[in-house]
């Protein structure tokens, strides 16, 4: 296991958004991305063969996988990684850009009328894996176990956990997106009440870490106790930043979220659906 630097000279304090997008290679990440791409257009290019594939999967659907996989990359592959320990800011941005961002592209992109049988092997292991309380148990546990101090603290003075952490925000995520979506009908029988109650829930954990970094007075974490911070901000300045980020890159979903349960209450006035709202799973 090897350890980032934590400090950086002077002159790199500042860097310019070219500086900080500039790209690396790392084939661990570039190799997946790029063969799941590939599988992806592929695919789409099979189906526009047909009146049926060009209706499931219209252009504007590979415009928006594309760019989630361009920010996937900049947000992992870019110089910006490097400077993790000179800002707390810039590094929650990344994260957000993976659990906020990049899902729904991603999610947005596939095509309708995905067919999976439930009874199948892979089809009950997708009703598993998109089970809104397994998606909400995996999120809430990568969020707060990851923020609190001694998780947190290994993301970023180690470079196993600092790679660790960006895929688990990004695969907990796509569960999520998943469940509020609901790309995959066939294995996902939940209505869009219990898809907005459940959005309700998923997005507590973040916007309680992110009132936590609003509110306190003290840095939080030992890396940037005492680290030279980006642009002359100082490390509690970072940390309420980050506070800001987190909480307006959860906004979307909840509004989703909330969107979605007034279309619910609309269609529960209109007498298309009664009783209570069932359980986030049914």
């Amino acid at each position: 296991m090897t350890f980032l630097p934590m400090t950086l000279a002077p002159a790199d304090l500042n860097p310019g958004l070219a500086e900080l997008l500039a790209l690396r290679f790392d084939p661990l990440v570039w190799l997946p991305v790029l063969a799941v791409t590939a599988l992806y257009f592929w695919h789409y290019a099979r189906a526009r063969r047909t009146p049926e594939g060009r209706a499931n999967w219209p252009v504007w659907k590979t415009v928006l996988f594309g760019l989630g996989v361009v920010l996937l990359i900049l947000s992992t592959q870019s110089a910006a990684t490097n400077l993790t320990v000179n800002s707390m800011a810039l590094y929650m941005a990344r994260l957000m850009v993976l659990a906020e961002v990049v899902p729904p592209l991603l999610v947005l992109g596939l095509p309708r009328g995905i067919q999976i049988d439930p009874r199948r092997p892979f089809g009950r292991l997708l009703g598993v894996l998109l089970d809104p309380w397994v998606a909400l148990a995996v999120w809430s546990a990568v969020i707060i176990f990851w923020n609190v101090p001694a998780g947190f603290n290994a993301s970023v003075v180690t470079n196993t956990a600092a790679a660790l952490l960006p895929a688990l925000y990004l695969l907990s995520s796509l569960m999520v997106w998943s469940v509020v979506l609901r790309p995959l009908p066939t294995v996902q029988p939940a209505h869009i009440g219990s898809r907005g109650w459940f959005g309700l829930l998923a997005a507590l954990p973040m916007m309680a870490v992110a009132s936590v970094w609003l509110y306190s007075r003290q840095v939080l974490y030992t890396p940037y106790v005492g680290a030279l911070c980006l642009w002359d901000l100082s490390p509690l300045q970072n940390q309420q930043i980050s506070g800001w980020i987190m909480m307006v890159a959860g906004l979307p979903a909840m509004a989703l979220a909330l969107v979605q349960l007034m279309m619910w209450l609309i269609k529960l006035a209109d007498g298309e659906q009664g009783g209570t709202p069932p359980a986030v799973g049914d």
